[in-house]
């Protein structure tokens, strides 16, 4: 199993970025080209992780269409299913996904399927309000269901990092707790720490505008405590929003 971790950013697709939006294309490369080394090391199928936009827990529903409209430029996306991938944690709820919008988190990860041609893309949405414990569990439910699998899967994760770094980001400009909070997050995806995304407190997370808390705890219980490769491919926040990139290759086995 291999798991790619990208922002969840509208400014990576280029038609919403703009010709002249210089600034968004390292993101961009280093996310399209962090999947692209995954799928090197041969991958049959792609699960994405995120987290809804819904205030909700537990597992989310996501339409199978959506589309950035609402960001500005009508591209469209598809993805594999409207039920969440089967995680059945007790605390899972699933919406109707045919009448509401797809999450910007799916969205992101539908338009990477399409534009690297990864085939059909299986979805876990996965609530905001999801408490850390049963995002864990969550994950900790779908790598069971993964482990019988014959099949080689690829996860794609979808978060940022905090909105307040900059001077100008959007949750207010800098502040120091939100940048030590952000170097502890970048940290623990560059070393594959899963304990300490597990650890992640998500009043704090909250605070900090932190919007990958609920996915990158899901991986965490996915990956548990096997042995991971780990690589960093970027962390920036040139918008003052944490933007993070990077890979972990885990070892085949069962959990120790």
């Amino acid at each position: 199993m291999a798991v790619v971790f990208v922002p969840s950013a509208p400014l990576l697709v280029p038609e919403l970025a703009g010709p002249a939006a210089s600034d968004t294309e390292p993101v961009r490369r280093a996310a399209l080209d962090a999947v692209a080394g995954v799928g090197e090391l041969g991958v049959d199928r792609w699960v994405a992780l995120g987290t809804a936009d819904e205030a909700t827990p537990g597992s989310v529903g996501e339409p199978v269409r959506g589309t950035f409209a609402r960001f500005g430029v009508d591209v469209p996306v598809i993805t594999d299913t409207e039920a969440p991938t089967d995680t059945a944690a007790p605390t899972a709820t699933a919406l109707d996904g045919a009448r509401r919008r797809m999450s910007l988190s799916v969205l992101i990860a539908g338009w990477v399927a399409q534009r690297m041609s990864l085939g059909p893309l299986r979805v876990c949405s996965v609530g905001s309000t999801t408490p850390p414990a049963d995002c864990v569990a969550l994950g900790t439910e779908l790598s069971a269901r993964l482990d019988d699998d014959t099949e080689r899967v690829g996860v794609l994760v979808v978060g940022d990092g905090s909105t307040a770094l900059t001077d100008k980001a959007p949750g207010g400009g800098r502040r120091e707790s939100a940048v030590e909070l952000n170097d502890a997050v970048v940290v623990a995806l560059a070393s594959a720490d899963t304990t300490a995304l597990a650890a992640l407190d998500p009043h704090e997370c909250d605070a900090e505008g932190v919007g990958g808390r609920v996915a990158w705890q899901v991986a965490a219980g996915l990956v548990g405590d096997r042995p991971v490769r780990a690589e960093l491919d970027f962390a920036d926040a040139p918008f003052g929003v944490g933007y993070v990139v990077a890979r972990w290759t885990v070892e085949n086995g069962k959990r120790r």
